[in-house]
C-alpha cells in the first residue's frame, strides 16, 4: 500500500518570469487558458507518494496538462509497489531548455528523498522531450527504465501547420513552438536515447481537424512514426487517442510491465478505466 503523500513546491526561475513579463498580455492569456484547460500549476510542484521501495517513478505530463492527467498512472504504479513523484510544471511559461532542469530536477530530487536507488520515468507527450533534453545535457546517474506515451520524438507536423495561427503562441507557449519537424526543432536536435525506453503510440483520435493535418496514422497530436526514436527498447501501438491513452487499461498494464521487465506485454486491448 502507498505510504505518505506530500507536496513539494518550487518557484519558477527568474528568467522564465522575466521572459513572460515582456508580454503581459500573453502571460495573462496563457495563465487563463491554463486554468480553463487543465488547472496547471503556475509554479512547479510535485505530489510525492512514498512507499517502502528502492524504486521510484517520476511522472511528467505534457503540454497544456497538469499532474491530474497522470494520476491514473500514478495510482497504478503505487498499487504495483513503487514510490511515485507526480510533477506539475507550467508547460506554457518557458522553453524546453528552461523547463527541463526544473521539472526533471524536482522529480529526481523528490525520488531520491524517498530513499529510492533507481529512478524510472513515465512521460506523456512533451514530458518525454523534457526528459531527453535534460538527460542528454545532465545525465541522471540512477535512471532506470522509461516509458513514453505519445511522445513527439521526431516532432509533430501539427506544430508546423499551426505555427502562423493567431494566438497559437499564447496557447502552446515557447516550448510548444519547439516541437515541430524542421531541422532546428528541439526533437530534431536531440540524439538517440541512452536508457531503456518503451514507447507507446496511439491510433485513435477525437480531433478530426488535427488529424487531417497529419500525414499518417496518428493519435490526434502526433503520428505513430514520429513517436519512434533511435535507441528505444520496445514499441507498442494501441487504439487510443493522445489524451485518453492516459486512462487506457492496456497502457497502464503495459507501463508497469515495461518498468518491471524492460518489455511490453503482448495482449489484446482491454477496456478503459471508467
Amino acid at each position: 500500500m502507498p505510504g505518505r503523500t506530500t507536496w513539494r513546491h518550487c518557484a519558477i526561475p527568474g528568467r522564465i518570469w522575466q521572459n513572460a513579463r515582456m508580454n503581459r498580455l500573453s502571460l495573462f492569456i496563457s495563465l487563463f487558458g491554463l486554468a480553463l484547460a487543465a488547472g496547471c500549476a503556475s509554479t512547479p510542484e510535485t505530489r510525492v507518494v512514498a512507499a517502502d521501495s528502492a524504486e521510484c517513478v517520476v511522472l511528467m505530463h505534457g503540454l497544456n496538462r497538469s499532474w491530474r492527467a497522470m494520476e491514473p498512472l500514478a495510482a497504478k504504479l503505487q498499487q504495483a509497489g513503487y514510490s511515485t513523484v507526480n510533477v506539475d510544471y507550467p508547460s506554457q511559461l518557458g522553453t524546453i531548455e528552461e523547463l527541463a532542469p526544473v521539472a526533471v530536477g524536482m522529480g529526481v530530487d523528490a525520488c531520491r528523498e524517498t530513499g529510492a536507488r533507481t529512478i524510472h520515468f513515465v512521460t506523456h507527450s512533451m514530458g518525454g522531450i523534457l526528459l531527453r533534453y535534460q538527460h542528454e545535457h545532465s545525465p541522471i546517474e540512477d535512471i532506470g527504465r522509461v516509458v513514453m506515451l505519445g511522445p513527439p520524438n521526431q516532432g509533430s507536423e501539427l506544430v508546423d501547420q499551426t505555427r502562423e495561427w493567431p494566438g497559437i503562441d499564447a496557447v502552446n507557449g515557447p516550448a510548444g513552438a519547439q516541437l515541430g519537424t524542421n531541422p532546428d526543432s528541439m526533437p530534431s536536435r536531440l540524439g538517440p536515447v541512452s536508457f531503456p525506453l518503451g514507447v507507446i503510440a496511439g491510433t485513435a483520435t477525437i480531433n478530426v481537424l488535427a488529424s487531417a493535418m497529419l500525414p499518417d496514422e496518428d493519435d490526434g497530436k502526433v503520428t505513430v512514426e514520429r513517436t519512434r526514436v533511435e535507441g528505444m527498447t520496445d514499441f507498442l501501438i494501441v487504439d487510443d487517442s493522445h489524451r485518453y491513452m492516459l486512462r487506457s487499461r492496456t497502457v497502464l498494464e503495459n507501463t508497469v510491465a515495461f518498468l518491471r521487465s524492460g518489455h511490453f506485454l503482448e495482449k489484446s486491448p482491454a477496456p478503459d478505466i471508467s
